[in-house]
């Protein structure tokens, strides 16, 4: 996670949902976007 580039993490996070792939894996990229202050980066939706 932390090679890939902050644009790359969160377009990463977008696919990630979008193909509703494991939220075991959305919550690792989560966590890596908290990590680096990146979270007002992406839009909550409902």
């Amino acid at each position: 996670m932390r090679k890939l580039s902050d644009e790359l993490l969160i377009e990463s996070y977008y696919k990630a949902i979008e193909l509703k792939l494991s939220l075991d894996f959305i919550r690792l990229i989560e966590t890596e976007i908290h990590r680096r202050s990146l979270s007002h980066n992406i839009k909550v939706s409902s």
